[in-house]
């Protein structure tokens, strides 16, 4: 079955902010995953290290994801099948709160606050909002594709 896949080459995937089922990131896994099915995924990354903080909290894992995606389902019946096939089944609550702690998290390692701090630097020294990894990942890309920060 062909799937509808984004052009990452072209475009960004979704935010990392952007929700599906209370879920940060989901979206975004998403369009990489379809992307690297259909070949169009870019500098882009499937199962990356933020994309793996998702699969280690539904308990799925990103092959399993990967193989629904394949088969040309869209973003509500993935949801459909990431609810069922969570373990442990999350309550709204949980995904809640795990999204509004993902979507705050910085870069605690020393390494990540260098490597943090170096891209920074280098895409919008003047900035002083740039606090979280969701920050980052929205500022990168916008600036990859040409923005001014």
């Amino acid at each position: 079955m062909k799937i509808i896949a984004p052009d990452l080459a072209k475009s960004p995937p979704r935010s990392p902010r952007v929700r599906l089922g209370g879920y940060v990131m989901l979206p975004r896994i998403l369009d990489k995953c379809r992307a690297l099915i259909a070949g169009t995924n870019g500098a882009y990354n499937y199962n990356c290290p933020m994309d793996q903080e998702f699969f280690q909290f539904t308990g799925i894992s990103a092959e399993a994801l990967k193989k629904q995606v394949a088969a040309g389902k869209g973003d509500g019946d993935l949801l459909k099948w990431i609810t069922a096939k969570a373990k442990p089944a999350r309550a709204g609550g949980e995904v809640a709160a795990w999204s509004a702690w993902l979507e705050q998290r910085s870069p605690s390692a020393v390494e990540m606050r260098e490597f943090f701090q170096e891209e920074h630097e280098r895409i919008a020294p003047a900035r002083e909002d740039i606090a979280t990894w969701f920050d980052y990942l929205d500022l990168d890309d916008y600036f990859s594709f040409g923005g001014q920060p």
